[in-house]
């Protein structure tokens, strides 16, 4: 079991946005959260890397465990959520790339800094991971100087730098023109592939059903149907997710 979240509850302003999910991930796996906007799946991918702290539930990342703060303290819950992001990359929606430093360097900054690895050895690695997204000529370009798929492609190369064990995205295409989806769902495969495990929230459906392992549908903070995708995109058990289903298929 490589990631395990166990009736998670978050609040924000008094109401529930996490409202007791729990998820097993295994190791290979991609699992694809999918649900209307507002309904608590970004908020819970944040709880797995630690970004937000938990109201109660825990969540297990390979030997460690996220509690609430109440529960272990405020800086214990640091310190393991800390642990929990040497091992769990993230890439989000806006592509949080550094617009003074080429790529290159976007993607070596990581690596010098909390892994302190030589400047010599952070080019190495930062040039087989642009290899890897198809970005070798991109090296020297800035983040202005790339198109929107290029950029997610560079903040994905980034995350691969730090060689994690589970990657997170929190809709990595939505900012994108459609034109451009492609090119970082391609990337997406080609990590499944070679058996990287990932946690997706996402709203481009046919990805899900044709590249997912598992889905999980969620609305209002909790899970209300999770199985393969032939299950849920083929014979839905749920009224609520064929409901929202049928806004895409």
């Amino acid at each position: 079991m490589v990631v395990k979240v166990q009736d998670v509850k978050k609040k924000f302003h008094g109401g529930a946005v996490v409202d007791g999910i729990s998820i097993e991930v295994e190791e290979g796996d991609l699992v694809a959260l999918i649900g209307p906007s507002g309904c608590g799946k970004s908020t819970l991918l944040r709880c797995i890397n630690g970004l937000e702290t938990l109201d109660s539930g825990s969540v297990q990342v390979f030997q460690n465990t996220l509690k609430s703060p109440k529960e272990i303290g405020q800086k214990e819950f640091q310190k393991r959520a800390q642990a929990v992001r040497q091992q769990v990359g993230m890439v989000f929606q806006s592509f949080n790339l550094f617009p003074h430093l080429s790529v290159l360097e976007n993607i070596m900054k990581s690596p010098r800094v909390v892994r302190g690895v030589s400047a010599a050895q952070a080019e190495k690695e930062a040039e087989e991971v642009l290899h890897k997204v198809g970005l070798s000529e991109k090296a020297d370009h800035y983040p202005s100087q790339l198109s929107g798929g290029q950029q997610q492609r560079a903040a994905i190369a980034r995350a691969l730098a730090m060689s994690p064990k589970v990657l997170l995205y929190d809709e990595p295409t939505s900012a994108l023109d459609p034109t451009l989806v492609n090119e970082v769902l391609r990337v997406m495969k080609q990590l499944d592939q070679e058996g990287m495990t990932q946690i997706v929230v996402t709203h481009e459906m046919r990805f899900a059903r044709d590249v997912a392992d598992r889905i999980v549908f969620i609305e209002g903070g909790h899970i209300v149907e999770m199985g393969p995708p032939q299950q849920i995109f083929g014979n839905p058990q749920n009224e609520r997710t064929r409901a929202f289903l049928g806004n895409f298929l």
